[in-house]
């Protein structure tokens, strides 16, 4: 799974560099869509992942679930991180600033700050079972800002523009441009899987030792 990985990223962001045309009103520069909205998405998956591994853990007491919530938390505060820094790169030329209290930007902030709180508390509390518990709260109440994230651009006035694929409308894209996100946001998904699978098998080796 690796190598599919590794060549579904490649391929999505060698044609998001290369393939896809050249946007007529941002330029090149546009280009870190292709990275940014997969790296969004993937969080979103990631913390969706948590949000109904912790409710299964609550429930049934079982620790399969309280790993698989702990190594998608830890591989959706990646991508989180990767979304910011990525949009930051794309806010300056277009905004002209780095960073910018806009409600997007602020409750993306809020969702890395959550989700490193999970894994603080993970840390933190010396007893497993309490720590389960007390994570799992944590990630199901954190999971709760992903759609305000989603909903932001409709419900304040923000710097961001709507969404471009999860939308009612069609996109509005060139069909090339569609594709390519696509494709990126499939490569990002496939290394979210990678990642996941390898920090629950090296959670499992931990556990053995």
């Amino acid at each position: 799974m690796g190598w599919v990985t590794a060549i579904g990223l490649l391929s999505g962001l060698s044609a998001g560099f290369l393939y896809a045309p050249r946007d007529a009103v941002q330029g090149n520069v546009q280009r870190i869509m292709y990275l940014h909205v997969p790296s969004v998405l993937t969080a979103y998956l990631a913390f969706g992942v948590v949000f109904l591994a912790s409710l299964a853990y609550l429930f049934s007491q079982r620790s399969r679930w309280d790993r698989l919530a702990a190594a998608s938390a830890e591989v959706g505060v990646v991508f989180t991180g990767l979304t910011l820094v990525s949009g930051s790169v794309w806010g300056k030329p277009t905004w002209g600033t780095w960073w910018t209290w806009d409600a997007r930007l602020t409750t993306t902030a809020l969702l890395f700050l959550i989700y490193v709180s999970y894994l603080l508390v993970r840390g933190m509390v010396e007893d497993r079972e309490r720590a389960a518990r007390f994570s799992a709260v944590v990630g199901i109440i954190g999971a709760i800002d992903v759609p305000i994230i989603h909903f932001s651009v409709q419900w304040f006035r923000t710097l961001h523009q709507p969404a471009t694929l999860l939308r009612p409308q069609a996109p509005t894209m060139d069909a090339t441009m569609v594709f390519t996100l696509l494709l990126n946001v499939g490569a990002f998904i496939l290394f979210y899987i990678y990642l996941t699978r390898m920090r629950l098998h090296l959670t499992q080796l931990e556990e053995r030792t």
